[in-house]
């Protein structure tokens, strides 16, 4: 079940500041603050999903695309990483912190 108070959502409803790199109608793009690359964002969709199943499972294919298109963008077209890895962690026995479906974008 989704937590409204986790702080992805308290971020998406600006109660808490982050440094922004890109914002649109569906996802959002910030610097993590405890970063494990020289670069390290953080992509969050504008939806309460809990997790990557969640989101695979509960959204269209088309819905899915769009995320992951924006994900690229964000890392290749905004953070200008033409090398870089993304991350996810699904459920906490796999490093999942925060019970909002997110992707890391790494990068040198």
């Amino acid at each position: 079940m989704y937590n409204s108070q986790n702080i992805f959502a308290k971020i998406l409803r600006k109660e808490i500041p982050c440094k922004t790199i890109y914002e649109d109608e569906t996802i959002f793009a910030f610097h993590d603050i405890n970063p494990r690359a020289k670069i390290h964002a953080l992509v969050i969709p504008k939806i309460e999903t809990v997790s990557f199943s969640d989101f695979i499972t509960s959204n269209s294919n088309e819905m899915i695309g769009d995320f992951f298109k924006k994900v690229n963008y964000v890392a290749y077209d905004i953070l200008n990483l033409a090398d870089f890895r993304l991350q996810i962690n699904n459920g906490a026995n796999a490093g999942q912190e925060v019970f909002h479906f997110h992707v890391h974008i790494l990068g040198n």
